[in-house]
Protein backbone atom coordinates (compact mmCIF):
# COMPACT_ATOMS: atom_id res chain seq x y z
CA UNK A 1 0.00 0.00 0.00
CA UNK A 2 1.32 3.44 -0.88
CA UNK A 3 1.78 5.99 1.85
CA UNK A 4 -1.23 8.28 2.19
CA UNK A 5 -0.10 11.71 1.08
CA UNK A 6 0.06 14.20 3.93
CA UNK A 7 -0.29 11.77 6.83
CA UNK A 8 3.22 10.32 6.88
CA UNK A 9 1.65 7.00 7.84
CA UNK A 10 0.46 4.36 5.38
CA UNK A 11 -1.75 2.81 8.11
CA UNK A 12 -3.57 6.05 8.88
CA UNK A 13 -7.38 5.92 9.02
CA UNK A 14 -10.16 7.94 10.60
CA UNK A 15 -12.14 6.48 13.47
CA UNK A 16 -15.83 5.73 13.13
CA UNK A 17 -17.05 8.51 15.42
CA UNK A 18 -15.96 12.07 15.99
CA UNK A 19 -15.69 14.78 18.61
CA UNK A 20 -15.75 18.53 18.27
CA UNK A 21 -14.28 21.13 20.59
CA UNK A 22 -14.22 24.87 20.23
CA UNK A 23 -11.28 27.09 21.07
CA UNK A 24 -11.48 30.73 22.09
CA UNK A 25 -9.34 33.20 20.17
CA UNK A 26 -7.23 33.79 23.29
CA UNK A 27 -6.12 30.10 23.24
CA UNK A 28 -5.27 29.75 19.54
CA UNK A 29 -1.50 30.00 20.13
CA UNK A 30 -1.65 27.28 22.82
CA UNK A 31 -3.66 24.98 20.55
CA UNK A 32 -1.28 25.57 17.65
CA UNK A 33 1.66 24.71 19.92
CA UNK A 34 -0.16 21.58 21.13
CA UNK A 35 -0.74 20.41 17.55
CA UNK A 36 2.88 21.03 16.60
CA UNK A 37 4.06 18.88 19.57
CA UNK A 38 1.25 16.32 19.51
CA UNK A 39 3.43 13.33 18.58
CA UNK A 40 5.81 14.01 21.48
CA UNK A 41 2.91 14.74 23.83
CA UNK A 42 1.26 11.39 23.09
CA UNK A 43 4.46 9.57 24.00
CA UNK A 44 3.75 10.69 27.58
CA UNK A 45 -0.05 10.47 27.65
CA UNK A 46 -2.33 8.37 25.48
CA UNK A 47 -5.11 9.98 23.49
CA UNK A 48 -7.62 8.05 25.60
CA UNK A 49 -6.17 9.36 28.89
CA UNK A 50 -6.07 12.88 27.52
CA UNK A 51 -9.70 12.76 26.38
CA UNK A 52 -10.79 11.36 29.77
CA UNK A 53 -8.94 14.26 31.47
CA UNK A 54 -10.65 16.82 29.19
CA UNK A 55 -14.07 15.34 29.90
CA UNK A 56 -13.39 15.37 33.64
CA UNK A 57 -11.92 18.90 33.65
CA UNK A 58 -14.96 20.29 31.82
CA UNK A 59 -17.48 18.15 33.74
CA UNK A 60 -18.69 16.33 30.61
CA UNK A 61 -20.45 13.06 31.35
CA UNK A 62 -19.52 10.22 29.00
CA UNK A 63 -19.88 6.48 28.70
CA UNK A 64 -16.68 4.77 27.56
CA UNK A 65 -18.75 2.10 25.77
CA UNK A 66 -19.57 4.76 23.17
CA UNK A 67 -16.31 6.72 23.07
CA UNK A 68 -13.75 4.28 21.69
CA UNK A 69 -13.78 2.28 18.45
Amino acid sequence: MDEVRGTGNADFHWQNGYGAFSVSQSNVADVRRYIENQEEHHCRMTFQDELRALYTKHEIEFDERYVWD
